[in-house]
């Protein structure tokens, strides 16, 4: 009788904003059982984000393999320069195929849930339920005949973030219950399809983090033990994922960029007006109603650019020299800003993306990244009055600090990155790498 070798498959689950740091501490006392298993078994490293390290830009690279400048995703707010104006760019700003498109292509049947910027949902072969830019479960769903079954499972395409102010009880209520409904949904599709690529993300844990890092780091008698409550359940949720996988299917546990505690928003168009590089019209909401003396404004988080001529609708700046100017002022002058409270440096360093990126999208990229030391939580708003505040939110992203477990496998690089798990997921499942990508193979 013949045997039939059964076909390799990849399961990946995000959980979004955890820290490689956070996780080996709680792994080895004892808190994480799942996931120290899954240590002890194959990687369990630490790895580097993006800059920006913030979710959309992240997990972008991540699904394409390659840098923002192929991909087009920037920041969770972008400009188009003329004539001006300010948007939220989703799926359809991103302007490279994604790693379940060239699945599908190739004949493999994937499942896609929640991941970041993938809203409005592409065709694949297969099921993609879109993340927290869809608001209308009706449109966050390929195929949409699964519709209904979402619905009557009660699933819920992101937690209340407003609840993690005002009223942190019903937070942890909605965190739990979005999670739960996050496997179910999950265990419901694996076993209706026949896959080959799945993939969970789980956002939530980002969410926590943003309203209660501080509360845990603190030991708040109030939270923390909730705080790693919930923890617990996301580790009962990834064993729970991994139990429906064969010993040959191929596990990989992710996260974007690490977390700290906030030390102060910094106000970013603040400074600049006061230093005289931005100038804004009376009454103004953003960065959209500057003045045409402007020499540069910034969009979240710390991404600065120059008012130029001939791109920017009332460009000011001539570009060639005169900009060149600008941008050896401003990085001269970032490393100055100092915390307000205590004297503290706030900018670690400045970076020009044409150093970093590369690609035909890279003429929408900003002209200057500010990257601050951690715990500086970098914002766009204009008139705040203030350079720093100390708001709801606290806890905010770091660059070094992602995690990347892979389930009996050792890794061919000491520091991983965002863009080398395309190239693996697709060798592991022998799929031709595309040639464009950015990455290369570390397992």
């Amino acid at each position: 009788m013949a045997l039939f070798k059964k076909k390799k498959r990849v399961l990946v689950i995000g959980i979004d904003g955890t820290p490689y740091t956070f996780l080996k501490k709680h792994i080895e006392a004892g808190h994480l059982p799942v996931l120290a298993s899954l240590a002890s078994e194959g990687a369990f490293e630490q790895m580097d984000s993006v800059q920006p390290c913030i979710s959309s830009v992240a997990w972008s690279t991540y699904m394409t393999g390659k840098n923002p400048g192929k991909h087009g995703i920037f920041g969770f707010v972008d400009r188009t320069p003329n004539p001006f104006n300010i948007f939220i760019p989703n799926g359809r700003h991103m302007t490279s195929e994604t790693m379940w498109e060239i699945l599908s292509r190739n004949g493999k049947k994937v499942i896609v849930i929640n991941v970041p910027v993938t809203y409005p949902p592409r065709e694949v072969n297969g099921v993609l339920i879109s993340g927290f830019l869809a608001t209308d479960i009706e449109k966050a769903v390929y195929p949409d005949r699964f519709v209904p079954n979402l619905r009557e499972m009660g699933y819920r395409i992101d937690v209340d973030a407003w609840q993690g102010r005002k009223d942190k009880e019903a937070f942890f209520q909605d965190l739990n219950y979005t999670l739960n409904k996050r496997l179910d949904v999950s265990q419901y599709l694996m076993k209706e399809i026949d896959w080959d690529f799945f993939q969970l993300h789980i956002m939530e844990t980002d969410r926590i983090n943003h309203f209660l890092w501080e509360h845990y780091e603190n030991d708040d008698p109030d939270y923390a033990m909730r705080f790693m409550d919930f923890y617990r359940r996301v580790d009962e949720v990834i064993g729970e994922l991994i139990h429906a996988t064969r010993d040959s299917d191929q596990v990989i546990v992710l996260s974007d960029h690490g977390f700290c505690t906030v030390k102060k928003e910094v106000y970013l168009n603040h400074a600049l007006e006061e230093k005289g590089f931005l100038s804004l019209e009376q009454e103004a909401k953003s960065v959209k109603d500057m003045a045409p003396n402007t020499k540069a404004y910034s969009l979240i988080p710390g991404r600065i650019f120059i008012n130029q001529k001939g791109r920017e609708e009332k460009g000011s700046v001539e570009p060639g020299s005169q900009s060149e100017e600008v941008l050896a002022e401003l990085e001269e002058w970032l490393l100055t800003l100092r915390d307000d409270s205590n004297g503290e440096q706030i900018i670690k360093e400045t970076i020009r993306p044409a150093d970093m990126y590369s690609g035909d999208r890279l003429p929408m990229a900003p002209d200057l990244l500010a990257i601050p030391h951690d715990g500086y939580d970098m914002k766009g708003n204009v008139n705040p009055g203030m350079l720093t505040f100390k708001g709801d939110l606290v806890g905010t992203h770091t660059f070094h600090d992602a995690a990347l477990f892979v389930r009996g496998r050792d890794l061919s690089v000491e520091r991983p990155d965002l863009t080398k798990l395309m190239p693996s997921i697709f060798r592991a499942l022998n799929v031709d790498i595309p040639r464009d990508v950015d990455g290369t193979c570390i397992f």
